[in-house]
C-alpha cells in the first residue's frame, strides 16, 4: 500500500476513529460491570458517568461546528488523541465519582474532536473515491470496540478494573500513533449553491431530525448498558463476548450500508436498519439466553454505525442548510437524554432499560417511515463521492448515466 493510496488514508482514519470512539467512548461499556462489582460503583452513578461523557461529546461536536478551523487542524487531532489517552490512564488513579465524571467528560470532548477531524478529512480527501472507502474508515469504530472488548474479556479473569482502564489507555496510545499523520481537511469546502429546493425539503428534514434524535436516545442506552444487561441474566463472560461481537459486526456495516444506499432508497434502508436494531436491543430483555445475547450483539453492531451513515447521507441529499451540524447536535442531545431517562429504572436491573431503548428506536423507525412519504429522490445530491441516484419504476435507485 503506497503512501498515495486512498487505503492509507482509510487506515489512518480508521485508527483515529477506533481510538476516539471505539476505545475512548465505548470501552466504558465492558468495564462498567467490573466497576460495579469491584469498585463499588452504583447503577445510578454508572449512568451519571455515561451522561458526563455524552455531555462532553456534545460540547466537542458544537465546538467543531462553531469553529470550523478545528476540523482542519492536525494539532487539534493530536492534542485530542493525547487528552483521550490521558483520561483513560487516569481512571484507575482515583475512587472519586466526581473525578471519574470529569475524566469521562473530557474523554467525550476529545472523542468528538477526533471524530470531526477524521470525518472532515475523509470528506475532503476521499470525495473523488467510492463512498464504501469512507465506510471502511468508519468501521474503525467497530474495530476499536472489538479490540477493547477483547482486552477486557482477557483481563477480567486475571486482573481488575484498574488494569482494564490501563490496557485501554495503552491501546488508545497505539491507535493514536497509527493515526498520528492523518492529514486533516486542508481547505474550507465552498458551500453548495442553494436554491428554492431547500424551502421544499423542511418537512422531510424534520422527520429525519426527529428520527435521528430518537435513535440517539435508544442506541446509547444499549451502547452503554448492553454488557451489564446480558451479564445480569447470564453471569460470566457472555456479556464481554457479546460486546466483542458488536464491534466485529460494526466493522463492515458502514461500508455495506453505503453500498446499499447507492442502489436502494436511503429512507427505506434507514427504516429497515432501525427496525432491525430495535429487535436486536430487545432480544436479551425479552428472551434471554446465550443465543439471544449473541444475536442481539450482531444485530446491534450491524446497524448502529450504518444508521448514522444513512441519516447523514440523507440530510446531505435534502440539501438542508447545515444538515450535518443539526443532525449531529440532535443525536448528541439524544445521547445525553438516554441514560438520564433510564436511570430510575436501573434499580430493578437493566432489562427495563433495554426495553425502553428498543421502544425509542422503534419511534425513530416510525419517523423514518414518515420520511419516506413523497421523499424527493429526484433531487440532485450534494455528494461528490457518489453518482446522483434516480428512481426506477421498480422502486430501486439507478445511477445517473445508466439506462
Amino acid at each position: 500500500m503506497s503512501a498515495s493510496s486512498p487505503w492509507t488514508h482509510v487506515a489512518r482514519a480508521a485508527a483515529a476513529l477506533a481510538a476516539g470512539m471505539g476505545v475512548g467512548r465505548f470501552v466504558y461499556t465492558p468495564i462498567l460491570p467490573l466497576m460495579h462489582t469491584q469498585a463499588g460503583l452504583s447503577a445510578g452513578a454508572g449512568a451519571s458517568l455515561a451522561t458526563a461523557n455524552y455531555v462532553g461529546y456534545l460540547v466537542g461536536a458544537l465546538a467543531g461546528i462553531l469553529a470550523p478551523v478545528l476540523v482542519r487542524s492536525r494539532t487539534v487531532l493530536r492534542g485530542s488523541l493525547l487528552l483521550l489517552t490521558g483520561t483513560l490512564g487516569a481512571m484507575p488513579l482515583t475512587h472519586s465519582t466526581a473525578v471519574w465524571g470529569l475524566l469521562r467528560l473530557l474523554a467525550g470532548l476529545a472523542s468528538a474532536l477526533v471524530f470531526v477531524v477524521a470525518a472532515g478529512s475523509l470528506l475532503h480527501h476521499l470525495r473523488e473515491h467510492p463512498p464504501h472507502l469512507s465506510g471502511w474508515a468508519f468501521g474503525g469504530v467497530g474495530g476499536g470496540i472489538a479490540l477493547s472488548g477483547l482486552l477486557v474479556l482477557v483481563l477480567r479473569s486475571v486482573a481488575d478494573w484498574r488494569a482494564a482502564w490501563g490496557a485501554a489507555a495503552a491501546l488508545a496510545a497505539m491507535l493514536a500513533a497509527a493515526s498520528w499523520n492523518l492529514p486533516p481537511e486542508d481547505a474550507p469546502v465552498a458551500p453548495a449553491a442553494r436554491s428554492s429546493t431547500k424551502l421544499r425539503t423542511h418537512r422531510w428534514f424534520g422527520a429525519l431530525f426527529v428520527s435521528y434524535t430518537l435513535e440517539g436516545v435508544g442506541y446509547i442506552i444499549a451502547g452503554t448498558f448492553l454488557v451489564a444487561a446480558i451479564g445480569q441474566g447470564s453471569p460470566g463472560r457472555l456479556g464481554s463476548v457479546a460486546w466483542v461481537l458488536v464491534g466485529l459486526a460494526a466493522v463492515p456495516s458502514s461500508a455495506l450500508w453505503a453500498r446499499l444506499g447507492r442502489r436502494w432508497s436511503r429512507p427505506g434502508l434507514l427504516l429497515t436498519a432501525l427496525v432491525i436494531q430495535a429487535a436486536g436491543i430487545a432480544l436479551p430483555a425479552l428472551v434471554g439466553g446465550t443465543a439471544a445475547a449473541l444475536g442481539s450483539a450482531v444485530l446491534f453492531g450491524a446497524t448502529f454505525i450504518g444508521v448514522s451513515t444513512l441519516a447523514l447521507a440523507t440530510g446531505a441529499h435534502l440539501q438542508f442548510p447545515r444538515s450535518i451540524a443539526l443532525l449531529t447536535a440532535g443525536y448528541s442531545v439524544g445521547q445525553i437524554l438516554g441514560p438520564l431517562a433510564v436511570a430510575p429504572l436501573l434499580h430493578h436491573g437493566y432489562h427495563r432499560a433495554l426495553r425502553l431503548a428498543a421502544l425509542g428506536v422503534l419511534a425513530a423507525a416510525a419517523a423514518a417511515a414518515v420520511l419516506r412519504i413523497g421523499f424527493p429522490h429526484h433531487m440532485a445530491v450534494a455528494d461528490h463521492t457518489a453518482p446522483v441516484p434516480q428512481r426506477e419504476p421498480s422502486g430501486r435507485l439507478a445511477r445517473r448515466g445508466r439506462s
